[in-house]
Formats: C-alpha cells, structure tokens, sequence
C-alpha cells in the first residue's frame, strides 16, 4: 500500500506548532508599532471623518492619560493626527452631509475631555461650531429641530369621559425613547458643554449671533409644537385628574425627561454666548448686545413651561443668563420697553384659560418687575399695572399662588418708583382692597406682609407720596387693626419662623389670620413717624395679648422685641421704644397684658371690690 496521506490544512503546508509560533510572534508585537500600523490604514480611500473613529477609538481605549496606557510621545501623535483629521473633515465635509457631521461631533464630543489644552486650541472652531449646533438641535440623531413634539398629540387619545391616554406602545413615545438612547442625545450635556466651548473660542464674532439666532428658532419651533399638543391644556396640577395611570407613570416622564435635557442644553450654549458677549467688543456695542439678550430672555420665554416645572431657581446657569440678560437691558430703556411690548399679554385685563398662556403671564410678570426704574409711567401703567390687575383679586384656584404674587410683586415695584408718585396714588386704594380680598385665601402671608411693609415705605417720609397724602400710614393702621379684631384665630399653612418674612425659612410654625396680621403691624414699626410709633406701641402690645393661641402669641412677642432691639430702628426711635418699655408700662403690657385680661375675663359681674365692706 503507499504512504497514508495527510489531510491538507487551511494554513498551508506548514504544521501546527509552526503557526502557533508566528502567532505568538504577532501578539508580542509592540504597543507602539501596532498603533502605527492601525493609523497607516487610514488613508485617501476613505473620507477624513472615517479616519476620525479610529483615531478616537484608540485614543478612547487606552484609557486616559493619569492611567499611563500610552507613552506620551504616542498619546501626543494620537491626538495630534485626531485633531488634524478633524479640521481636515471640516474642511472638505460636503454640505449636508448628515452622517458626516454627526460622526464629527460624536467622537469630539468622547473625545474632547481627554485632549490636551494644547491640542484644544488648534481645533478649528470657525468651523466646528455650525456643524456642531446642525448636529444637536437639528439632525435625525438630535433634537430634530423639535419636531417630534409634533407626533405626540395623534397618539394622545380618550379612554374615558374625564381621562386621556399615551400608550407607551405608541409610535410617538418610541420615537422619543429612541431619542433618549441615541448616541448624541444620551451625552447631551457633555455636547452642550463642547458646544459653549466652541462659541467662546470662535474668531468670528457673527458665529455667535448666528448661534442665539438658531437657539431662539429651535425655541420658539419648541414651543408652538408643545402648545399644538392636547398635553399642554392640562396643567401640571392637574394631570391626576386627566390622565391614566399609564401616561402618568410611563410616557410623561420619559418626555419631561426629554425637555428637561433640552432645557439644560440650551441654558449652558446661552451661558457661554452671554459671556463672550460681556468680554467682546465687537458683541457689547448699542447695536448688537440689546439684541442678543433679547433674543436670549425670548429664547427663556418659550422654554418657561418646561423651567416652571422643574423650579429654575435651583439651576445657578438659568438664574445667570435671566438676571445677566434683564441686567444688560436695562442700560438700554427703549429696547427694553419694546421688549416688554413684545411679550405682554395677548388680552389685557382678562385672566387666560389655556394653561400655557397662564405660563407667559408668569414670566412676563416675573421679567417686568425688573425693569420698572426705566420704565416711563405711561408705559408702566398700560402695560404692567393692566397686566398685573386680573390677578391682584383674582381667586378660586391655590395652584395659581405663584402667578397672583407675581402680579402683587409688579404692582409693589410699580408703586415704588419715585417717578410714579401720580400714578400710585391712582392705584393704591383699589390696591389695598385687593389685598385685604385675596388674604389669606390667595396670597401667602409672606406676600401679605411684604406689600404692606412696601406700601408703609412709600408713604412715610421722605417719600413724595408722603407730602401729598399725609394720613395714609394712619389710614393703612387702622384698616390692619380693624381686620385682625375680626380675624379668624385657626391656623392658615406653615410660616417661617425666621424674622424677616423675606428670609429662607428655618423652621416652620403654624400662623392665624389674626397672629398674621399683628406681625404685619409690627413690621411697619421701624417706618414709623415717631408720633404714629409712639401711638401704636401700646396698641402693637393690645395685638399681642389678643392673639388666642399662646405658641403664636410668643412668636409675636419675639418678632416685637427683634423689632425693638434689632437695629432696625433709628436713634430716636430706638430711644422713643426703650423710654415706652422701661417707665411707661410697655413691659407690663408686653409680658403681662394677658395675665390681666385673663382675670378681668373671669371676674363675677357685679361682684363687689375688693376692700368694700359688706352690708351683712
């Protein structure tokens, strides 16, 4: 028989133990080397931004740099090569060319918090920043171009007489789960950031005017999409009562969630533009800077419905650009006049029924208030005080708490202005009825208290109101002194028990009608004439001891002695308290004024005095 053939083997003639040794000779080749052959494979065959995802992938996966993967030399040629092929796929990527721009703004955004300062700043922002705005806000992977608000509302459907339902199976809340996990979208912060990065570096200071224009764009397409959804007629309060069980727990988180991302976004890419604003002559000028916070308080307009809900005051870079924003306006009166025009409400005079119009009041009322020293008194009387006045006696409904002290808040600084003494005096009296309508019922006592310690400011010396209307302070007295005899004695809600009813609250106690009032009173002590202050001391302490519950009362007394030693007081008021608490009985009456009404309370009628003596 002849020789037994061997079967023939894929890898040639060679045995096995020879290919396992060329093997191992390949794995053992060096870390560097290997890094080099990889790259040499990206040449002209393929477009520069595919080059982009090799040079990331590697720099991504040794790790970074504090893990001492890669030399330095090599981590340097690494992101030396990412940042070259990166201005290279700029420069050539064909206009729309969608998959190409998303690919550059994904691995720059992995990429960027592991390059170099050095290697930062050769990146060709010019360039990069169109590319990188197209991408987020506009694109299939983005937000495209909020869009896909406009899909929800089909699949939004009655299941009852009283309910509503988005099914999570909907193709609507596919769509936005599908967003939420998209490459891009899941780093959205991280991309706002690169975003804000890139319009502080730009040479070109019209990029950054472009910018706001696309944001306020994408804002107000944001906005007019939401308010096409029956979602946005259901207020936030309110959503218990409207929908089921599976829209409240499943698909309406998902979308705020969306929002709420969307939000942040845009508040980090208006930050940096208002920096560099700030720091940019050719941004500062009369004509470009009161554009630009225009457009950026318009931009915060049309997202208020989504920062109402989360409570912006807790987000440090919206309360930048909003203050910073109504800052830089103010040095220029007639746009910001104009602005307030633009934004005021659709029908003056009349409280909207649609929720998100109830939005924009709030945020007009919120943003006015701040410009009312610039305002002429004309503009501020047509426009403010008309917007405020539906809401100053407006009640029924305690969710919209928020919305009536706002409107109280713009009337107070309305009334504050010196240049509007004529118009104060106008509106006061219906202002004051307001007040006294709508607490407790639908204005804190916080609020309460503040418009009275403002409207006592305005009309004691010096202001001018003051010379014209001599006998308002004794007046505006009388009327709390009057209320509180009738006030209901049971508690309202929790009040801070801080001493200035500004303050943040540090522990919370239990207030009437009545113990609201009396501290009311006390607070205007230290505005007093010292012939009004010397009348109302004992009448302050007569408050005090009627308050029923004795945990108020005590806050009372304590408010009254802070108001006395506090430092509030002036030199001749301060002497005029100590002379009434030391020789004129003001101790007695304050400490133990109770006492005394207690035992005249349960004294026999007609009982005889003491020390008579008896006929018997």
């Amino acid at each position: 028989m002849g020789a037994t053939r061997r079967p023939s083997h894929s890898l040639g003639d060679k045995s096995p133990d020879q290919e396992f040794d060329r093997l191992q000779l390949e794995r053992t080749l060096p870390k560097d080397d290997w890094i080099k052959a990889i790259v040499s494979g990206a040449d002209e065959h393929s477009p520069r931004w595919r080059h982009l995802l090799v040079l990331g992938g590697l720099l991504l996966g040794f790790g970074p740099a504090e893990e001492e993967n890669l030399s330095r030399s090599m981590r340097s040629t690494l992101e030396s090569g990412l940042v070259a092929a990166a201005n290279a796929s700029l420069e050539e990527m064909s206009e729309g060319d969608e998959l190409g721009e998303q690919t550059v703004t994904l691995v720059l955004n992995h990429c960027f918090p592991a390059m170099s300062d050095h290697e930062r700043a050769r990146l060709d922002y010019d360039r990069m920043l169109p590319v990188l705005m197209r991408t987020m806000l506009h694109s299939s992977e983005g937000l495209r171009s909020a869009y896909f608000l406009g899909t929800i509302d089909p699949d939004v459907r009655p299941v009852s007489k009283s309910h509503f339902q988005w099914s999570e199976r909907s193709t609507s809340h596919m769509h936005v789960q599908d967003m939420l996990s998209s490459p891009l979208l899941s780093s959205l912060g991280p991309l706002a950031r690169l975003v804000g990065h890139a319009v502080e570096q730009v040479n070109e200071a019209w990029l950054v005017v472009a910018v706001l224009d696309d944001v306020e764009g994408f804002a107000r397409t944001l906005y007019l999409q939401w308010r096409q959804t029956k979602l946005s007629e259901i207020d936030a309060s309110e959503e218990n009562v409207y929908l089921d069980a599976e829209s409240l727990n499943k698909t309406i988180p998902a979308l705020w969630k969306l929002l709420r991302l969307t939000l942040f976004a845009v508040v980090i890419i208006l930050r940096s533009a208002l920096g560099r604003m700030l720091g940019d002559g050719a941004l500062a000028g009369d004509e470009v800077a009161p554009k630009l916070v225009t457009q950026a308080l318009h931009t915060l307009r049309y997202l208020f419905f989504i920062s109402t809900r989360l409570g912006s005051a807790t987000f440090s870079q919206y309360t930048f650009v909003y203050l910073t924003s109504m800052d830089v306006l103010t040095a220029w009166p007639p746009h910001a006049e104009a602005f307030l025009r633009a934004i005021k409400p659709a029908e003056l005079g009349l409280v909207p029924q649609h929720p998100l119009d109830r939005c924009l009041d709030l945020f007009f009322l919120n943003t006015a208030e701040h410009f009312t020293l610039i305002l002429p008194s004309q503009t501020s009387e047509e426009v403010l005080v008309a917007a405020a006045t539906p809401y100053l006696a407006a009640g029924g409904n305690n969710n919209l708490l928020p919305i009536f002290e706002a409107a109280h808040s713009v009337m107070l600084a309305v009334i504050s202005v010196p240049h509007n003494a004529d118009l104060t005096a106008r509106h006061l009296p219906v202002y004051v009825d307001a007040l006294f309508k709508v607490f407790p019922s639908n204005l804190s006592a916080r609020q309460f208290r503040l418009a009275f310690k403002t409207l006592l400011r305005l009309t004691t010396p010096p202001s001018i109101l003051s010379t014209r209307q001599p006998m308002l302070p004794a007046t505006l007295l009388e009327l709390l002194h009057d209320r509180a005899r009738a006030a209901s004695t049971v508690p309202l809600f929790p009040q801070p028990t801080s001493q200035d009813p500004d303050s943040a609250p540090e522990a919370v106690i239990e207030l009437s009608e009545q113990a609201v009032l009396t501290l009311t009173i006390l607070d205007t002590l230290a505005q007093l004439s010292l012939e009004l202050l010397d009348e109302w001391l004992p009448l302050t302490a007569e408050m005090i001891n009627d308050v029923e519950d004795g945990v108020m009362r005590e806050h009372c007394k304590e408010h009254f002695w802070h108001m006395l030693v506090g430092g509030e007081m002036d030199p001749d008021r301060s002497q005029l308290c100590a002379a009434w608490w030391s020789t004129r009985g003001g101790r007695e009456m304050v400490l133990f004024g109770r006492e005394d009404l207690e035992e005249e309370k349960f004294e026999m009628s007609g009982a005889l005095p003491g020390g008579s003596e008896s006929k018997l």
